[in-house]
């Protein structure tokens, strides 16, 4: 099946919501094919090449999918999508439409059971409150208490300022487990570099 891809300087995960503004008579057909049957599409990071014009350099390897929950005109015309992460997904072989759409063949992961949260996530889950009163966070209905260690994990690697290539690696993890271990080692060296 070919699935229609979103290369974006940003890496989206299962849960979290990213605004998406429309413009690119590709994607314009994308979002309209997408509606129509109900599906998703693609959201992969980028990098190296832009968002616009010709289809992305390089991108990374894994994906999740962003499921369209809703949709307006924006005060300057063009079309505004708010889109879900749903699944996650590996690129195993990637085409290029002669509009410029990128189309891939992927291969779904699953996913680990969720796990509660435990004592050792205090800090986490206190950074992820933090975050949450950033007004574009609120905006986004994102933050707030989390359910488990998975919404834990995927909004930390979702919001914090870390690289494509970092969140990317995040994404990849099959555990809730294994993607906090790795966000608190990238924080720990964030904040290393700052105090450096």
């Amino acid at each position: 099946m070919s699935y229609p891809l979103f290369p974006l300087h940003t890496v989206l995960f299962p849960g979290c919501v990213l605004d998406l503004q429309i413009f690119e008579a590709r994607y314009l057909d994308m979002v309209s094919a997408c509606m129509r049957r109900g599906e998703g599409f693609g959201v992969v990071g980028i990098l190296e090449g832009e968002e616009v014009g010709e289809a992305a350099g390089q991108h990374v390897q894994i994906g999740c999918e962003a499921l369209i929950r809703d949709f307006q005109q924006r005060p300057n015309g063009l079309l505004g999508i708010r889109v879900e992460g749903g699944r996650r997904f590996l690129v195993a072989s990637t085409q290029v439409q002669a509009d410029q759409l990128s189309v891939a063949d992927v291969v779904w992961l699953d996913e680990a059971p969720d796990a509660p949260l435990l004592g050792e996530h205090a800090d986490l889950a206190a950074l992820l409150a933090t975050l949450a009163e950033h007004p574009m966070v609120a905006g986004l209905g994102m933050g707030g208490v989390p359910s488990g260690q998975q919404a834990l994990a995927n909004q930390l690697a979702y919001l914090l300022p870390f690289s494509i290539a970092q969140k990317a690696q995040v994404l990849g993890l099959d555990t809730p487990a294994e993607r906090l271990e790795l966000l608190q080692e990238l924080l720990d060296h964030l904040q290393g570099d700052m105090l450096a």
